[in-house]
């Protein structure tokens, strides 16, 4: 029963089974993981001091990624949340009130800024990145459907109620799924219950990449391999971004991206 709950959809233009739905619930397990794993944590790669944005997925507001911001100020960045309460989707202004974060964190410290976000932030980070690629450093999602179907996810009706709008409703949704202008990494797990994996994941060349781990949609903001892969990732330096070493006992952490996924 287990192996089929794992089994990734055979149809990416659907919702991941209610049996991966279920195990949403390994979020709190996740959390456990990483707090007890903090001693180890403190050994990922260290940052060099750069301005970190992180946003928030769909109806989250920055408390979501508080345990994400910690690590990553422990680890030398300064992190910061979005400050604009919950998640609804693109209404009115907060596309324009995101980038005026952006611009005012590359101000502050005179440094291109690093994006992380979480599910829809992590569409929103994509977007700021295309938009203004001369503040933006490199960009990391988590679980974000930015090339996948509207309603390839259990979380379509909510973002109908709170943004407004209707699923399919986002100009500009093809352009979408070209990786943005910026070195950008997109960390996935095959066992997401909340969308589709597969539209989650990037168009690889150059200077984009997929990391995958198994867990919950709902813990990626604290998995411990996330935070590891997210440390490894911002800590390479600026103009100088190569892809996620899974050499070694990593292997045993992160699945082989590109491997074919196991019949139904």
């Amino acid at each position: 029963m287990l192996a089929r709950m794992f089994t990734p959809a055979a149809d990416p233009a659907r919702a991941p089974s209610r049996h991966l739905l279920a195990l949403e619930v390994r979020a709190v397990f996740e959390l456990g993981a990483a707090l007890s794993m903090a001693p180890l944590l403190r050994m990922a790669a260290a940052g060099d001091g750069h301005p970190v944005l992180v946003l928030p997925g769909l109806g989250a507001g920055d408390a979501s990624t508080r345990l994400l911001r910690t690590f990553l100020l422990e680890r030398g960045y300064r992190a910061y949340g979005w400050r604009l309460g919950p998640n609804r989707g693109p209404r009115p202004g907060v596309e324009t009130r995101m980038q005026h974060r952006l611009a005012e964190l590359a101000e502050r410290h005179g440094r291109k800024v690093s994006v992380v976000g979480w599910s829809l932030g992590g569409i929103f980070a994509r977007e700021l990145a295309r938009r203004a690629p001369e503040q933006v450093r490199s960009v990391i999602t988590l679980g974000s459907p930015f090339a996948g179907e509207p309603r390839a996810s259990h979380a379509w009706r909510l973002y109908e109620a709170l943004s407004g709008r209707t699923a399919h409703d986002w100009p500009g949704r093809e352009a979408m799924k070209h990786p943005p202008p910026v070195p950008s990494t997109a960390i996935y797990s095959r066992s997401d219950g909340v969308v589709a994996w597969q539209g989650c994941l990037e168009r690889e060349g150059p200077n984009s990449e997929n990391i995958e781990v198994v867990g919950s949609h709902s813990g990626l903001g604290h998995h411990p391999a996330v935070l590891y892969a997210i440390a490894d990732r911002l800590a390479r330096p600026e103009g100088q971004w190569r892809p996620f070493d899974r050499g070694g006992t990593r292997r045993l952490v992160y699945p082989e991206p590109h491997r074919t996924a196991p019949a139904a």
